[in-house]
């Protein structure tokens, strides 16, 4: 172990408290770092602090969505279902901080407002809510990418009388919904969960639908003694197959194309991973589902058949069959029964694509000359992902720059991790790190960067920074990678998050690398064994002592 002589008030300090602000303090503090991770909520968590609404729960499966490094947390924390609840991955989080002893050093109620770097003194300085301020060499974002809520842009949103409330907000002592009449605004990956949950309590519920998704449906089972034995035996195989999987799952990436195959074949297959569920359909029938368009296509086409079967109203059922765009246009969404939810006679899918929402109202929302009444509103209108957290805060670089300025022009790191002008700031899931199941590359790149900081403080240099090269080089990567997928196209058809459409004013750009985690992490492996000189802007990439 490296032991360090602390300079300032901390070697480094982590901004947020979810799986990437624990991951990094755990792996940080193993090199002998003085390592604080501040975080704005009243709980550890992150997004599954923030996230509590109806339904929440993952959509990966619980042997990899979690973390391989504590065979302590492995083997004492027992999952219950496969899909786990939110409730149920915030405790895990928690036992995960208790048992590996990083409470003491998190600080919760400690919002950040504005970052700032000293040149001189190579630090930075961290100003939190209430005027305190904290110095540190490293400064870490762990503050995850979906967690800056956006509201929907209609007029009239102040003027609603009735409980307004978002997704990403829910009241933290819950909201009864029984008998009420409930609207939603909002079809993404909240929505669809928030539906078949809170369908069946309801008095009236009207779903504003703007656009269709492609919903994988899959089920929940409990999880045996027998299989969380089996997960425990086995959990590094499964970890090394995820870590080695484009999308971080274990899975078993499909051999053919779905062109290769005869009509029969090809239905067998689609029916069998549909049945399976969830990620499997997507991850597991063909290898170019999401480079081909034809075999995108086919895959779509397999969906609006299922939802023509489900749902017996056939007017209601083509409204949720997407036309507009091809599967693997948006992330792709898991439900549990969620088009089954369309089949209760007080459920009324609204299309606002056709006629969109005028306004909110006192007492409900309208839509043309039609106002729907409600008791309650909900909006799952999602987040301004990837870059949302880091720019909705000063973060003052070399020079005065400020980060949101200099991404304004288009998103510029290297790897997602290192941004140039930007001396030891270091990003977990920052901008064009990979399309992915998240605690993969959260685990993988909490252990790169302590490995980094050890590196350049062994070796007496003074700064982790991209060089303008490799900025250059990676940028041309995310948006090479990203063509050569559907997603290119699709994507922007769909106003996908991961390119940037759904919120307006932004880059149209990819915010994730679709290139695949498998080769990512590959790239991030060339970078250590060179040994960082695209890290090293303030000496150009020279090895240590030349």
């Amino acid at each position: 172990m490296t032991s360090y002589k602390p300079v300032t008030d901390y070697d480094s300090i982590v901004i947020g408290a979810g799986f990437s602000g624990l991951a990094i303090l755990y792996h940080l503090r193993e090199i002998g770092l003085r390592t604080l991770a501040v975080d704005g909520a009243d709980g550890i968590g992150g997004t599954w602090w923030i996230n509590r609404y109806p339904g929440v729960r993952t959509d990966s499966e619980y042997p990899y969505y979690s973390f391989s490094f504590s065979k302590e947390v492995r083997e004492e924390w027992t999952w219950t279902e496969r899909y786990p609840t939110g409730a149920e991955v915030l405790a895990y989080l928690n036992f995960v901080a208790d048992r590996l002893d990083l409470r003491k050093d998190i600080r919760l109620r400690a919002f950040v407002e504005r970052a700032v770097y000293d040149e001189a003194a190579n630090l930075w300085t961290v100003h939190l809510t209430g005027g305190e301020t904290l110095t540190t060499k490293y400064l870490i974002s762990g503050m995850g990418v979906l967690s800056q809520p956006i509201w929907p842009r209609i007029p009239g949103r102040e003027r609603f009388q009735g409980l307004l409330a978002h997704a990403a907000r829910w009241p933290r002592k819950g909201v009864d919904l029984k008998g009420k009449r409930v609207g939603l605004i909002g079809l993404g990956a909240s929505g669809i969960q928030i539906v078949p949950t809170i369908a069946p309590e309801v008095g009236e519920f009207f779903v504003f639908q703007r656009q269709p998704n492609y919903v994988v449906e899959t089920t929940n089972a409990k999880v045996t003694d027998e299989e969380m034995r089996r997960v425990r035996e086995t959990y590094d195989e499964i970890w090394e197959r995820a870590a080695a999987h484009p999308f971080g799952v274990d899975m078993v990436p499909a051999k053919y194309s779905a062109l290769e195959v005869s009509p029969e074949e090809r239905e067998r297959i689609f029916e069998s991973k549909w049945e399976e569920g969830g990620f499997h359909f997507a991850n597991e029938c063909f290898n170019d589902l999401a480079t081909n368009h034809a075999s995108s296509e086919l895959a779509s086409e397999f969906i609006r058949t299922k939802i023509r079967q489900i749902v017996k109203d056939p007017v209601t059922a083509e409204l949720l069959c997407p036309k507009d765009y091809s599967f693997n246009g948006k992330r792709v969404p898991t439900g549990f029964r969620y088009y089954h939810a369309f089949n209760l006679p007080h459920v009324h899918l609204i299309d606002v694509k056709t006629t969109p929402i005028s306004e909110i109202t006192e007492s409900g929302v309208r839509v043309g000359d039609t106002e729907y009444k409600l008791d309650v509103l909900i909006c799952a209108t999602g987040f301004d992902a990837m870059t949302g957290t880091l720019t909705n805060i000063d973060i003052v670089g070399r020079n005065g720059l400020v980060l949101r300025d200099k991404w304004a022009r288009g998103i510029r790191t290297n790897l997602g991790i290192s941004v140039n002008g930007f001396p030891n700031l270091l990003l977990s899931l920052g901008p064009q790190t990979p399309y992915s199941n998240l605690p993969v590359p959260i685990q993988l790149g909490a252990q790169w960067m302590a490995r980094a900081i050890d590196y350049f403080e062994r070796n007496g240099i003074p700064a982790i920074e991209a060089t303008p090269e490799s900025e250059e080089w990676w940028a041309q990567e995310v948006d090479r990678a990203g063509r050569a997928t559907v997603m290119y196209s699709e994507g922007q058809k769909a106003k996908a998050w991961f390119f940037g459409e759904n919120v307006p004013g932004k880059a149209r750009e990819f915010q994730v690398y679709m290139g695949g985690g498998h080769v990512y992490q590959k790239f991030c492996r060339e970078a250590e064994a060179d040994e960082y000189r695209s890290f090293r802007a303030a000496d150009q990439g020279k090895a240590p002592g030349s």
